[in-house]
């Protein structure tokens, strides 16, 4: 039998909460995540409200002038990584003599925009104050490879150390592509996932002038509804999802808690339209195909799907079409729940954040529900675990995700036995 890839640590930053059993909680109680917006306000903007990380206290993980040199988005991947790495120690340590060769340990931690507040605030003050005024470090926080970076500087991880960046795919591919290097035998051990903090003036205003985002200012908390026939637009959220992947031999010899197997992963384009996805949701269904393959299951061999689920019209009424066209008769047995109800869409972190709830339901048999359900859409027509989690043991889930570009990326998991 070839090499096996498992998930042994897990990290979270999101609206609900820093740390996985704080957003865990709150995903099952069905809380939303979403409100007012407290870091800025503008009255030109019509959208005032996010997913916003609201609980996170940098100086609890970094020296405060530590913390002042990196972009939020930075801080939360660190943070994340730094849970991940902490859950996946025990009982043995993954430093060196304890198995891991430190060229053999990758980092591919991406971010869909990378430092956006450090740049707004460096455009701020070289307009206001003069361009002899930015920080030295304007760069460093701005450019997305170094959360990864700095990760690998961290533990000493010498192996393949970079940031994919695909919109809102991004740590759905860093996890894939570091589950392909383990299997390939390039590396034994990676910290993978994707971290974002766009809920500022430039990044709010730059979606909003798109209509890419939910204008229900009146009820900020029922604003994400994905698959609901009111959905009017996806809510922005931010923060960081993390997990730490072992070869399975490895992980086991050393006695690691394994919390799911990673069994498949596929990645493709619609090749049709920047933000619209490909009509029937061809290149959706192409990529589940493929990632099914890549498992070797058959559809029926799948439980549950964390749905990319934007609440906006066009993806909802596409990737339910898309799991129709690919499960078949399956299709209306399986369960599937958007959990950016709740957290809002974290774009370049948002396949991560999903990666481990997903891994979490499989290990724990239970589903996190899709909130603000009610209002059922002809066009979606699945069971989307409406307003309260379900407890339900399952062997196999699946996590979409699909990005503006038509880029795409699936990732298949399977309970630990």
């Amino acid at each position: 039998m070839g090499r096996r890839v498992v998930i042994t640590g897990t990290g979270l930053v999101t609206a609900l909460g820093t740390g996985v059993e704080k957003t865990w909680s709150a995903l099952l109680a069905g809380t939303s995540g979403i409100s007012r917006i407290t870091r800025f306000t503008d009255p030109k903007l019509t959208v005032n409200f996010a997913g916003e990380v609201k609980d996170f206290d940098a100086e609890k993980f970094f020296e405060k002038k530590e913390a002042r040199r990196l972009d939020p988005y930075c801080q939360f991947a660190l943070a994340a990584a730094d849970m991940a790495m902490a859950e996946a120690q025990p009982p043995v340590g993954l430093d060196k003599p304890n198995g891991y060769d430190p060229e053999k340990f990758g980092v591919i931690v991406g971010s869909g925009i990378g430092g956006l507040m450090a740049f707004e605030e460096s455009a701020h003050v070289g307009t206001t104050k003069g361009w002899d005024r930015l920080s030295p470090f304007f760069i460093l926080k701005m450019i997305s490879n170094m959360a990864p970076g700095r990760i690998s500087m961290k533990y000493q991880a010498k192996g393949p150390n970079w940031g994919p960046v695909s919109a809102c795919s991004t740590s759905g591919h860093a996890i894939g592509e570091a589950y392909l290097k383990i299997l390939s035998g390039e590396i034994d051990l990676a910290v993978a996932g994707g971290a974002e903090a766009a809920v500022c003036v430039t990044g709010i205003a730059g979606f909003e002038a798109m209509r890419a985002l939910s204008t229900n200012v009146a009820n900020p908390a029922g604003a994400s509804r994905p698959f609901d026939k009111d959905r009017d637009g996806f809510v922005m959220g931010e923060g960081a999802g993390i997990v730490v992947l072992e070869e399975y031999e490895a992980a086991k010899k050393r006695g690691a808690k394994i919390i799911a197997e990673l069994i498949g992963y596929a990645a493709n384009s619609d090749a049709y339209h920047e933000t619209q996805p490909a009509p029937e949701g061809e290149g959706a269904v192409r990529c589940m195909k493929l990632a099914l393959k890549s498992a070797k299951l058959n559809p029926e061999d799948v439980g549950y799907i964390n749905a990319h689920g934007t609440s906006t019209p066009f993806n909802d009424a596409n990737e339910t079409k898309a799991i129709k066209t690919v499960f078949g008769a399956h299709a209306k047995k399986l369960m599937v729940s958007s959990t950016k109800s709740m957290t809002g869409h974290m774009l370049g972190a948002a396949g991560g954040a999903e990666c481990v709830i997903s891994a979490l339901s499989l290990q724990r048999g239970v589903l996190p529900p899709t909130i603000n359900y009610t209002t059922p859409d002809p066009e979606c027509d699945l069971d989307y675990v409406p307003n309260a989690a379900r407890e339900v043991r399952m062997n196999v889930a699946m996590s979409n995700s699909f990005g503006f570009g038509g880029t795409n990326a699936v990732l298949v998991l399977k309970r630990a036995t």
